[in-house]
């Protein structure tokens, strides 16, 4: 992931929660956080779908959950609380801090990612009869 600044983020220390650990994903989903997938389509393949979550490229991350972003999705205000999900939480990381650095304090990480969901069962797996829909041939 590449991501460049015009200027250097800085923000001040503020008591919010950046990470969330795996076992207490379901529950902030039910709090009202919504899940935001970050793995790319090859990982989706391979482990599942992350069903439920926004499935967003981490190279565009930034600027659809940020509500002064142009290109913002409706959903991204300040208010917002983002469960940000990567393969194994370091790009997810990154973003959740510098989405609360630009003052969305909703924004908060799975602490080891996709993986330490899937070895705790949330996985979102889809079966091989579903698969077939959505064969391009």
């Amino acid at each position: 992931m590449t991501v460049a600044f015009s200027a250097p983020v800085s923000a001040p220390f503020v008591s919010v929660p950046l990470s969330v650990q795996a076992d207490a994903y379901r529950a902030e989903l039910a709090a009202g956080a919504v899940a935001v997938d970050l793995r790319g389509a090859d990982l989706h393949r391979v482990h599942g779908a992350l069903l439920g979550a926004i499935a967003v490229d981490s190279d565009q991350a930034l600027d659809l959950l940020r509500p002064d972003s142009a290109t913002a999705l409706r959903a991204a205000t300040v208010d917002a609380q983002w469960i940000l999900v990567s393969e194994d939480g370091y790009d997810a990381e990154w973003l959740a801090w510098h989405l609360q650095a630009r003052g969305v304090r909703g924004a908060r990480f799975v602490v080891g990612g996709h993986r330490a969901l899937r070895r705790r069962g949330v996985t979102g797996s889809i079966g091989a009869d579903a698969l077939g829909l959505y064969d391009p041939r």
